[in-house]
């Protein structure tokens, strides 16, 4: 069973990426993570460690709180 809360954030990094007209190859290269590190955090089928989530959100120009403030 995945987890409802890594679904969402899967979604939101999916969602940013797509607002930059980013594929997960330019993510993953601006992140320095792999392209199915992003894959699988995007389907929430892995568990993001912080120093991706950090990684991630710079790449988009966010901080990490702003990754995970699903109000914003």
């Amino acid at each position: 069973m995945k987890n409802i809360k890594l679904l969402e954030l899967g979604n939101k990094i999916r969602l940013e990426r797509s607002k930059r007209n980013m594929s997960q190859e330019e993510l993953a290269e601006k992140a320095n993570v792999s392209i199915r590190t992003i894959s699988d955090i995007e389907r929430g089928i892995t568990d993001i460690r912080y120093t991706n989530l950090l990684q991630i959100s710079e790449a988009f120009g966010l901080t990490g709180s702003q990754m995970l403030d699903f109000h914003y």
